[in-house]
């Protein structure tokens, strides 16, 4: 708002920037929540790296803005993808470490959310006095979603490679029981005969 506020003087309603990232991320949420169901397992990380790249793409295109318009069309696409982030966190979550961990890793996330929403707003305010625009602060903030993004992309890589490691030790181990099951067969069979020739 205090952006708005410099940029375009009392001429705006800024107002309608906030009014906007609310109705486009409750649409976003609608509309990705229902596109997610379609996406098979840790595929739906790729729904989330998008949210993220234009999240951060979005924010470094604030300061670029020169025509209120512009502002509104940025924050309706910031909005909708919002809204896919926020959607998607549980089923991904789910995905990832299962219904019994799920609690704690959505509590993780959030906690960690919790650091940059914190911090952020101050450190844009620093920025702010030291350099008389928030135009920096908007480009560092769209830094940390870009690196984000990136750096999910392995995820669901990295989860198929444990999937697979899992099902081969499950493979091992049922193969190993079967042979055990075998041999001890074998043996109790072989005890009878055993018997039968000594007599």
């Amino acid at each position: 708002m205090k952006h708005v506020e410099d940029r375009f003087g009392d001429s705006v309603q800024e107002e309608v920037l906030l009014l906007c990232l609310g109705i486009t991320s409750g649409i976003g949420r609608l509309i990705f929540g229902r596109v997610a169901d379609y996406i098979p397992g840790a595929k739906k990380v790729y729904l989330q790296v998008t949210s993220f790249f234009f999240i951060g793409l979005m924010s470094m295109m604030i300061p670029v803005c020169h025509v209120f318009g512009g502002l509104i069309a940025v924050c309706l696409f910031m909005g909708l993808f919002d809204g896919c982030f926020i959607c998607i966190m549980a089923p991904i979550a789910f995905e990832l470490v299962g219904a019994q961990d799920v609690s704690q890793a959505i509590g993780f996330l959030l906690g960690l959310m919790s650091i940059p929403m914190t911090v952020g707003p101050p450190i844009a305010g620093l920025l702010r006095d030291r350099l008389g625009t928030y135009d920096v602060a908007f480009y560092l903030a769209g830094v940390p979603p870009l690196i984000g993004g990136a750096i999910l992309c392995i995820i669901p890589w990295v989860h198929e490679r444990h999937k697979l490691k899992e099902r081969a030790k499950t493979v091992d181990g049922e193969t190993t029981e079967k042979m055990l099951e075998n041999e001890s067969t074998l043996v109790s069979d072989a005890i009878p005969f055993a018997l039968a020739e000594i007599i």
